[in-house]
């Protein structure tokens, strides 16, 4: 197993950087786009795993897509929401968000679709969304456990109707079967039993949808409608710099009490984990929101207590910055990670008491003592969020090494490269 040993930083990270286009919307822009009438181009998409993943699943169910992932233009031919393909095999290797959105998506075909992916995801839940798709009429079931990928479908196009689900596992599920609704022969109406997890995630699926011509009605309180049957229209669009990379920089700003903007991005962006900042805001850095760019100046770091349910994507990021904080530093709200590319709150915990904190491991997630940080040999659980935010200890300490950093190609490529040339930037010509 290859370990990457970090360089400390030779003082204040100080520069500018644009993360690759987010995750999130590219795979939401190309649902929306695989279901449109007509050739979408997709402007700033991110070339990672996670993509080429959905990318070669769609393709595997025949949407057309020609071009190349990062860069511009990528071109989707719709179906106009009707998948030609009648059987398909697809295979989603570690991606939660392929396999969940595109076990929804195969509801507009007519035919037997089955998904599956690598050991890990056949450890991920994706019942709720499979009962979701049953309470609609549709066959579906999954294979193993009842809980767990592979998942089989039986699709005669979606009926339409009215749907319970729970909240509280992933918004993933929702997102998916929100997306397809507009598929349906009559009107979808979802009711969201309990706290959502990831709100800004939904909301960011649900503006992805509006761009390409399909509204989500909210109802009352806890109820989401969704005329049908529509027919996305295709458009051309642009995706934004992917806000959870970007917490890595202004991350290594905080720890390094440096400067860091991230461009293309504000504080209006689509992504909800922007708000990164208002911890690290409240962890004593200084923030300026610009129209297309934000900036965190490091400062005097303190411990806060925060419910980070709204931006559980950068659960691993603060839990390092909290390692070079005064006092401790509590995160709550977050129990649905446990369920991602790794259990995101018990091997944290592990993996910073190595690094010299004392951590009180919870249901919902971590108070965070810091101690002296140490040197340690971390392991990343093939996760790719555990790579890129543990590495950032080794900006201040000596000796801290990354097991398998090349798990980082899930979202991010290049990230050590961008991370040392911020740190360590070439010499001017």
């Amino acid at each position: 197993m290859h370990w990457l040993t970090i360089t400390p930083a030779p003082g204040p990270v100080c520069g500018t950087v644009r993360p690759p286009g987010s995750k999130s919307i590219t795979n939401r822009a190309l649902i929306c786009a695989a279901l449109a009438k007509g050739q979408s181009t997709l402007q700033g998409t991110l070339d990672s795993e996670d993509t080429r993943v959905m990318v070669a699943g769609l393709q595997a169910l025949g949407i057309a897509i020609d071009g190349d992932l990062g860069q511009a233009p990528l071109r989707v031919t719709g179906c106009q929401g009707r998948l030609a393909c009648r059987h398909a095999d697809v295979f989603a290797a570690n991606s939660g968000t392929t396999l969940r959105f595109l076990t929804a998506l195969v509801c507009a075909g007519q035919g037997e679709y089955r998904l599956d992916g690598v050991p890990r995801m056949r450890q991920r839940p994706v019942r709720d969304l499979v009962d979701a798709l049953q309470q609609l009429n549709v066959e579906a079931r999954c294979e193993t456990d009842g809980k767990c990928p592979p998942v089989f479908v039986r699709a005669e196009g979606l009926q339409g109707g009215r749907v319970r689900m729970r909240g509280d596992i992933s918004s993933q599920y929702l997102s998916g079967l929100l997306m397809v609704a507009p598929t349906a022969a009559a009107d979808v109406e979802i009711e969201i039993v309990g706290p959502l997890v990831s709100k800004p995630y939904v909301e960011m699926t649900i503006a992805v949808m509006k761009a390409f011509g399909v509204e989500v009605q909210r109802t009352q309180t806890g109820r989401l409608q969704i005329q049908a049957p529509q027919v996305y229209q295709a458009c051309n669009y642009q995706i934004e710099p992917d806000a959870s990379a970007a917490s890595y920089f202004w991350a290594a700003a905080a720890i390094t009490r440096g400067e860091v903007t991230v461009t293309g991005l504000s504080n209006d962006s689509l992504q909800g984990d922007v708000r990164f900042c208002n911890c690290l805001a409240d962890m004593g850095c200084e923030v300026d929101y610009g129209s297309d760019a934000i900036t965190v100046r490091g400062r005097p770091l303190y411990g806060i207590d925060v419910d980070m349910n709204p931006i559980s994507d950068t659960v691993q990021t603060l839990a390092v910055v909290a390692l070079f904080a005064n006092g401790p530093t509590t995160i709550r709200g977050v129990a649905h990670i446990r369920h991602k590319e790794t259990d995101r709150i018990g091997d944290l915990a592990r993996e910073l008491r190595k690094l010299g904190a004392e951590v009180d491991e919870r249901e919902d997630g971590l108070r965070i003592v810091p101690q002296a940080v140490r040197a340690a040999q971390v392991e990343t659980y093939d996760d790719h969020r555990m790579a890129m935010s543990l590495a950032l200890a080794g900006l201040k300490v000596p000796g801290v090494a990354i097991q398998n950093p090349a798990c980082t190609a899930k979202t991010y490529p290049n990230f050590f490269g961008d991370l040392r040339t911020l740190v360590d930037p070439p010499p001017r010509a």
